[in-house]
């Protein structure tokens, strides 16, 4: 029976913040806690975080609260209390599951405390930075400061070997480990009750191909090749439904898009879906997963579908393709839509074919996460060993002055917040001064529109005065003449008679 050890781990995320990392720093916690050692898990001080549920100690830090800046808290990891409470642990070995802040707290506690330290670099944060920070010297700056964190641990694992890959084009130069993730789904299919619940809440005609994608909906993930792909199909009248389950900042022009495709009821948008059973429900009614991404490092959909025992269509090469043979274990295709359609086309006509591959990718390549963390925690006692005997030899040298810089930068994302939270106030300002001047402005208008009536009735009253003196002038003339006629006339009839 191997050995057991506490396991301290480290990340900038952790609930109420979800996201995969968290996610993965939750389930380390919780396998190693109750089948392998003690663990607990460091991160930054969160608002209306709870940790009382969970079975291991989280010891919170400092932490700036910049969530409208770039999404999360960003920790400022100089506490000594935090590294006090961590000591008292007892930690033997430092798991560090973010380059960022929480790296730079790893690396004072691993000098100071004589301790191994492991990174595990998850995902492309060379794309996250880029949509984060849009001057390019600053983005490389970022990066480098990252690569010299990730060179400071005693060993770095990556996700994938994809993941690693992309670690070694930003410049990182030594050996990682291949670790990949687990999933939460157990390998069984859902129960016919509520699959069956399914299919009676939304249009899945019986002997229909369906076809599902999982995630978030933005157009990185491969939707349109999905689309493009079954748009085709639907010209040759081949019949099917394909599920997106999920939202994201693309999902209105994703439908759009399959609107303008023409699709119609052929596509179901079902929306977010967080219950974990609803999910294995739609893994189980697919006949194929479609998950032609090439952003994802890991594609840990690809393994809950196996967990379901459906197969995949995913493009070759890609992260997500990692252990897939294609034809047996999952499908591979080209990145484009006539790949995709063309592989769809020919496994519709092979119905057999799909689920014996499904069962197989649910004996190949599904992993849970109780057999994952089971792996790392194996490496665990190789690194603790390798460490006390001297062979991971010096690290980059912890940097004082580096450090210091990074705390200066953490003060000026407060600064930002802070003048970005007045600049808010002056914005608010400045449209109430502009408020003010539109309606002293409407108000004078109106009150020179009503102005000008006034003056334009005095006219008008004056002309209307002005026309009627002079009509009864003339009718006073007019009778005047009238009766100087009438005078004559009677003159003139006297002189007659």
């Amino acid at each position: 029976m191997q050995d057991k050890h506490t396991i301290c781990l480290l990340n900038d995320a952790f609930p109420p913040i979800i996201d995969g990392v968290s996610n993965a720093v939750v389930n380390y916690g919780r396998v190693i806690e109750q089948k392998l050692g003690h663990s607990l898990v460091v991160a930054p001080e969160m608002p209306g975080a709870d940790d009382s549920a969970y079975e291991f100690p989280v010891i919170r830090y400092p932490s700036i609260d910049t969530r409208k800046l770039v999404g999360y808290v960003t920790g400022y990891p100089f506490s000594p209390e935090a590294a006090h409470r961590i000591r008292e642990e007892k930690s033997e070995l430092l798991h560090v599951h973010c380059p960022m802040m929480s790296c730079f707290l790893a690396r004072q506690l691993s000098e100071s405390m004589d301790l191994p330290l492991v990174l595990t670099w998850h995902t492309k944060y060379d794309i996250d930075i880029a949509n984060a920070i849009r001057n390019k010297a600053l983005q490389e700056s970022a990066i480098n400061t990252l690569i010299r964190n990730v060179s400071a641990c005693d060993e770095v694992w990556t996700v994938s070997k994809g993941a690693g890959e992309n670690l070694r084009s930003l410049g990182f130069e030594g050996d990682y480990i291949v670790m990949p993730n687990g999933v939460d789904l157990p390998h069984e299919e859902a129960a016919r009750k509520i699959t069956g619940k399914l299919s009676g809440a939304y249009d899945l005609p019986e002997g229909v191909p369906r076809f599902l994608f999982i995630g978030r909906l933005m157009w990185y993930k491969g939707l349109r090749i999905i689309l493009d792909a079954l748009a085709r199909l639907n010209k040759e009248n081949v019949d099917f439904r394909m599920i997106f389950v999920g939202g994201g900042g693309d999902e209105e022009e994703v439908k759009a898009y399959a609107a303008e495709l023409g699709l119609g009821k052929k596509v179901i948008f079902t929306g977010v879906v967080s219950d974990r059973s609803l999910l294995r429900a739609w893994y189980t009614l697919a006949d194929l997963f479609l998950f032609p991404s090439t952003f994802d490092t890991n594609g840990l959909v690809v393994r809950e579908a196996a967990a379901c025992n459906t197969a995949s269509v995913i493009i070759r090469n890609s992260c997500a393709s990692e252990g897939v043979k294609d034809g047996r274990n999952g499908f591979l295709i080209e990145e484009n839509a006539e790949s995709l359609a063309s592989k769809i086309r020919s496994l519709i006509r092979a119905p057999e074919k799909m689920k014996t591959v499904g069962l197989t990718a649910g004996n190949e390549i599904y992993i849970s996460w109780e057999d994952s963390v089971t792996h790392a925690y194996e490496r665990y006692c190789v690194v603790i060993d390798k460490y006390r005997s001297g062979e991971y030899g010096k690290r980059l040298p912890y940097d004082y002055d580096f450090f210091k810089a990074q705390g200066e930068l953490m003060e000026t994302l407060g600064e930002i917040d802070a003048a970005g939270q007045s600049l808010k106030k002056e914005a608010q300002a400045f449209r109430d001064d502009i408020d003010r001047s539109m309606r002293s402005l409407r108000n004078k208008a109106l009150t020179e529109a009503i102005t000008a009536g006034y003056e334009t009735r005095r006219e008008l009253q004056n002309l209307k005065n002005e026309t009627g003196q002079l009509l009864q002038s003339k009718k006073d003339a007019a009778l005047e003449g009238l009766e100087s006629a009438r005078r004559e006339i009677l003159e003139a009839l006297d002189r007659y008679l």
